[in-house]
């Protein structure tokens, strides 16, 4: 019981902190999240969830724990949107 719960409450914190990584792309965003968790990523993919798409990156930690990251790509667009203005 103690371990499930120490899993649902990583769980509930890497979803929190995966709202903080900035990437332009999802292999980005998963290079990104394998190298702030020490991990390795084992499968990176792009959902629709109504009208934001959204990055999920699952990754094996060093200490064979699977963790799972989600990064809402709309805020990576607005960020490359923003780059392509300031290169014109």
């Amino acid at each position: 019981m103690k371990r499930y719960l120490v899993q649902l409450i990583l769980v509930s914190t890497l979803t929190l902190v995966a709202g903080s990584l900035w990437a332009q792309s999802l292999n980005q965003a998963a290079s990104q999240a394998a190298k702030q968790h020490n991990a390795k990523v084992l499968s990176a993919h792009t959902e629709q969830r109504g009208n934001k798409r959204v990055h999920v990156i699952k990754l094996l930690t060093k200490k064979g724990v699977v963790k799972t990251v989600r990064v809402t790509a709309r805020e990576q667009e607005r960020e490359q949107d923003r780059e392509r203005e300031r290169k014109r």
